[in-house]
């Protein structure tokens, strides 16, 4: 893990500001930037592209001397492997289409197409979402092409192959599994992209692809952030993310549905704790920031998300717990259990009731998990 003083994080956070707004930040007094250890903390987070444009940003001088050549090398890397993915994206796109398979990308490319410079942005999953007509379509259209095709969630309709290079993931739902409330909001929000073009476009090369329209984006974006930040950890990419789309689509968002829709999953308080973070530490601008409350209790909220960011990484990989897996089953789902009590300790103070809930929620889940798996065994 990367060295975390206090110095490197204030420039770091300068750094992401400063790539994410594409703008000159002001860096800590007397800064002497340490490139390596700002890559190291920006490869955790899954943000190196916005600390190599914020570098891009800083006066020459302070940068004399450093290895910067080879931050820049990973950086044409990046933008050549999302030529790729676009590329694969593209061509999928025209086939699936052309065999009538209807569906809609998620995250990944398409929430790249908000940023500055897209192709700077970490690249991950195709991810698409389906209904259940075309979700089986699709997994009949694929599997035969893939070289290896996961095994399926049936109950939660996804399945996962990988087609050369890319690994595409197929949702027919995308149901955070935190509380009922917020699963019918989502399914909701699912059906007016899927049936009711609730969708914007992305023109990506000689294909049109389908993404979710802005309101229905910014639901589906923040659900999945606290889903990991609730399940496991989230990093700065995925928040990000929701930062940039909120800003480029600011305009043309319907405020009074999207506050509706965040009040009736019961989200008010996590979306208002994650604004403060976004405005305090990621230089959103918080006239165009939904539900922004600069009150004392949200900053509060918005350090300790700060503290867990960081030592969390992007999605918990700084917390590896791959250890756990060389002890027998029982043994290993008890040790993992008391990691995730762990967690459920440092969220109760930042959303309490949603905290248990959730906690009680995956108790349950890896109870029922470890009970088919022994079933399985005897």
């Amino acid at each position: 893990m990367a060295s975390k003083s206090g110095h490197n994080i204030e420039t770091f956070f300068a750094l992401v500001r400063s790539g994410l707004w594409e703008r000159s930040e002001p860096l800590p007094p007397d800064t002497a930037i340490d490139v390596e250890a700002l890559y190291q903390l920006a490869k955790e987070q899954s943000v190196v592209g916005l600390v190599a444009a914020g570098l891009q940003h800083v006066d020459k001088e302070l940068l004399a001397g450093q290895q910067t050549t080879a931050l820049m090398e990973r950086m044409m890397f990046l933008e050549h492997r999302n030529r790729l993915m676009n590329r694969f994206i593209e061509v999928t796109t025209q086939k699936m289409t052309g065999a009538g398979i209807h569906f809609v990308v998620l995250k990944g490319q398409g929430i790249a197409q908000c940023y500055e410079r897209p192709l700077w942005r970490a690249s991950g999953d195709v991810d698409m979402l389906l209904d259940a007509v075309n979700y089986e379509r699709a997994k009949l259209f694929l599997a035969p092409v893939a070289s290896t095709v996961m095994a399926e969630d049936k109950q939660g309709m996804h399945q996962g192959m990988v087609m050369g290079a890319w690994i595409v993931e197929l949702h027919g739902n995308l149901h955070n599994y935190l509380f009922k409330k917020s699963d019918t909001v989502i399914d909701q929000v699912q059906e007016d992209t899927l049936n009711s073009g609730g969708v914007r476009v992305w023109h990506n090369g000689d294909a049109d692809v389908l993404l979710p329209s802005a309101d229905n984006d910014a639901i589906f974006i923040f659900s999945h952030i606290i889903q990991h930040f609730l399940y496991g950890g989230i990093g700065l990419r995925q928040i990000c993310d929701w930062c940039r789309l909120l800003w480029v689509y600011h305009k043309e968002l319907d405020l009074p549905l999207l506050e509706s829709r965040i009040r009736r999953m019961g989200f008010t308080t996590e979306w208002k704790a994650f604004c403060s973070f976004a405005v305090d530490y990621l230089g959103m601008p918080a006239e165009v920031m939904p539900l922004y409350d600069p009150s004392r209790r949200w900053s509060k909220k918005a350090r300790r998300i700060k503290a867990m960011v960081l030592d969390e990484g992007n999605l918990g990989h700084n917390h590896d717990n791959s250890h756990l897996k060389r002890y027998p089953l029982l043994i290993h789902k008890t040790l993992a259990l008391a990691v995730h009590t762990r967690n459920f300790l440092r969220y109760l103070p930042l959303f309490p009731i949603d905290a248990v809930i959730s906690y009680v929620r995956l108790v349950g889940l890896k109870t029922n998990v470890m009970i088919e798996q022994n079933n399985k065994r005897k």
